[in-house]
């Protein structure tokens, strides 16, 4: 029997823990293909992708997010921001996830009870803007996962570059997510790393027309997303018959900046009113099925103003098994005042 080795070096769920903390906690980031760090508007959750988003426009504002996942599975984002003249601008946030009951048993399989799965992440965030075009950001995130009996620390940091240009509509942005180390582990043994990841962002408002268009570059830290289809750079072995298959080395580069790119856009009719639309070529091509690959890699959304209230719906498509849900809501506390 022939044996072929597989080497891959392209996969990045599963080589690190606390996973959780990639997930899209925003409907409005959701719906633009998972993840968004360059627009800056008022929106306090898209502070999370990028912590130099985070301006004085979002003063007392309060945000809460709510995600209906697969399994059972759901979590959610809350925060809060207040602005400072000297210091600059601050917010405090909570990020969980809920991954339901387990059946326990011993090692007979003896059924022995349930127990739940959770983990949390708090964010501790600072932004300023250090001239008219550019801003700087760190997020601080304390990490607790629990699983059973086993409970597992980390400290995470999030650091964002922001340049907005108002008179262009123009904003680029540069973010490393996921800096740190794991404190301490489940049961013993090597610590795991953290979903380490550098990001680049652009968004480009039209003056003249409805439309936001946004890119983000994801995982610039990893070069090569595709997988390793063999040792030669210009063919690839068939690992069920053991046939060469020859590649196209202009295809395969163009293949790898695909993979790294996620494309959205918002459409804005009105001022209280936001239709958006996303696509994530890299979830498209590892989770489509061939033979149906439906709309797989693309979300969708809208957003709208109802009195002092700012709500947003997401839907994004994973897999033929179904899509995930995302709601937000967030408003200005302090429009609140004259009420109370």
């Amino acid at each position: 029997m022939i044996q072929y080795p597989v080497v891959s070096l392209t996969q990045v769920g599963g080589k690190s823990t606390y996973q959780f903390l990639n997930l899209p906690v925003s409907a409005r980031a959701a719906s633009l293909g998972g993840k968004i760090n360059s627009i800056k508007d008022n929106d306090l959750s898209l502070a999370f992708y990028n912590p130099s988003l985070l301006n004085s426009g979002m003063d007392h504002h309060l945000t809460i997010n709510y995600i209906s996942y697969f399994a059972d599975i759901h979590y959610g984002y809350v925060s809060y921001s207040r602005t400072t003249k000297k210091s600059g601008s601050f917010a405090v946030g909570l990020q969980y996830i809920d991954y339901g009951n387990f059946v326990s048993a011993d090692k007979t399989g003896q059924i022995t009870g349930q127990f739940r799965v959770s983990e949390y992440a708090f964010s501790l965030m600072w932004a300023r803007e250090i001239d008219s075009l550019f801003s700087v950001g760190i997020n601080v995130k304390p990490i607790i996962s629990n699983a059973e009996k086993y409970t597992s620390l980390g400290l995470a940091t999030d650091i964002g570059i922001t340049y907005h240009n108002q008179d262009k509509l123009l904003t680029a942005t540069i973010v490393v997510r996921n800096l740190g180390t794991q404190i301490t582990t489940y049961y013993g043994g090597k610590r795991e790393p953290l979903p380490f990841e550098i990001q680049l962002g652009v968004s480009q408002k039209l003056k003249h027309a409805p439309f936001r268009f946004s890119i983000l570059a994801q995982h610039l830290e990893i070069p090569k997303l595709t997988y390793n289809k063999g040792e030669g750079t210009n063919s690839g072995n068939n690992l069920i018959s053991g046939d060469v298959q020859e590649t196209n080395t202009f295809e395969d580069i163009a293949e790898n900046i695909m993979r790294h790119m996620i494309f959205g856009v918002e459409i804005i009719p009105v001022d209280n009113f936001f239709i958006r639309f996303g696509y994530n070529y890299r979830r498209r091509k590892e989770l489509q099925i061939p033979t149906r690959i439906s709309t797989v890699g693309f979300s969708w959304g809208f957003g709208i103003r109802i009195s002092k209230l700012n709500l947003s719906y997401g839907r994004a498509t994973y897999h033929l098994a179904g899509a995930s849900n995302h709601f937000s809501i967030s408003t200005n506390l302090s429009e609140f005042k004259n009420i109370l």
